[in-house]
């Protein structure tokens, strides 16, 4: 048997293909798994690592931004996608997978267009509560569509062709007890842990606002906090030379650690006892999962502000709070985190609150019905 995923662009699309594949390479050994991805981007490094071949398509997205440069970008993308329907084609016919299936990123279009023309049994995976634009033009092609979060189903016209599955996250997220996520970090339970991310590529906003945040914390006893800058190195560094000139020059002595990206999410996550992110589906799969309470600050810079969305919807659920970019401060984080943290019985039931949003089966539901449209 022969499996197709496209996907790329973030993280949280690629990694559910990858817990999809891993599920189909357990119960079916001797299958045949291709990925594809958009050329240049980060699937075409974190795929292979995984143990997968992939193949790239060079293909851009379009921009909404009404100017002369948007417009040129745009062009070129329509170029681009013209020129990647025929090289989809090719990859399609020489693999010729028993079923295709996407999980996100404009990589996604030209590749279940085109195996629904070819007849091969298609099926996309949509992860947050607002469906984006590949999805939106896929939904009417492809034999099923798969959604992430209950509820989301009326956003499509033939909803009966819609099945709530969640999302995937890999099996590393439920490997750890919050005990041995502590040990595996050299931490005690002596102190609550507090962890924060605004994605890979780093947010300068929320960065400057984490300045203030970890001022406030800074040589006190009340708890310990990971923070990842993004942006790489460089990110790193520009955090930690705000602090310096503001007196902060030891902070890993009161238990800040400052990071560039957390390489271990898994064991960190789990040593967690509230976590504040942005709000994008593959992270909040992954807090629901291990029944994490969060303070959410979705990015103001996405497709159809899908982030707040997302999440409204846990905030609605009882396991997190929302906070808006524009609201932020580090004075606002920092007074939200304390009086959490100062109140254990509400941190608990958001944790429980988080975790009954989950759905532990996302994975094995996927699969499932990736193999019943094969077969059918």
């Amino acid at each position: 048997m022969r499996f197709l995923f496209a996907c790329g662009g973030t993280a949280g699309h690629i990694y559910p293909a990858i817990a999809v594949a891993g599920r189909l390479r357990t119960l079916i050994p001797d299958c045949e798994i291709l990925f594809v991805g958009a050329a240049g981007k980060m699937e075409m490094d974190l795929v292979p690592r995984e143990g997968y071949d992939i193949k790239g398509l060079k293909i851009t997205n379009l921009q909404r931004q009404i100017s002369v440069q948007g417009l040129v970008h745009n062009i070129g993308t329509i170029k681009n996608l013209a020129f990647s329907m025929g090289e989809a084609g090719r990859i399609l016919a020489g693999f010729r997978p028993d079923v295709a299936v996407g999980t996100g990123g404009y990589v996604c279009y030209p590749m279940l267009y085109k195996a629904a023309k070819m007849e091969i049994p298609t099926a996309v995976h949509e992860s947050n509560m607002v469906p984006g634009l590949t999805t939106k033009m896929l939904a009417e092609r492809v034999d099923r569509v798969m959604v992430g979060f209950d509820g989301a189903q009326k956003a499509y016209k033939r909803s009966r062709r819609v099945t709530y599955t969640g999302t995937p996250v890999r099996s590393e997220f439920l490997d750890l007890t919050k005990e041995e996520a502590r040990a595996r970090l050299g931490l005690d339970m002596d102190r609550p842990l507090v962890v924060s991310f605004w994605g890979s590529l780093g947010a300068a906003k929320m960065n400057r606002d984490m300045q203030g945040f970890i001022r406030l914390n800074y040589n006190r006893e009340g708890f310990r906090h990971i923070h990842a800058t993004g942006g790489g190195e460089k990110g790193q560094k520009a955090l930690l030379d705000a602090l310096e000139m503001q007196g902060v020059t030891d902070a890993k002595d009161y238990g800040i650690d400052i990071r560039a990206y957390i390489h271990d999410m898994p064991t960190v996550m789990a040593a967690a006892d509230l976590v504040l992110c942005r709000a994008g589906a593959s992270t909040l799969a992954e807090l629901t999962a291990l029944g994490k309470p969060a303070i959410l600050v979705p990015s103001p810079n996405v497709t159809a502000n899908h982030q707040e969305e997302n999440a409204k919807a846990l905030e609605r659920g009882g396991g997190a709070r929302m906070i808006r970019e524009q609201d932020c401060s580090g004075k606002t984080l920092y007074d939200a985190v304390s009086a959490l943290l100062a109140d254990p019985i509400r941190l608990r039931d958001m944790g429980k609150a988080m975790q009954d949003m989950g759905n532990p089966r996302a994975t094995d539901a996927i699969t499932e019905i990736v193999l019943e449209i094969m077969r059918k």
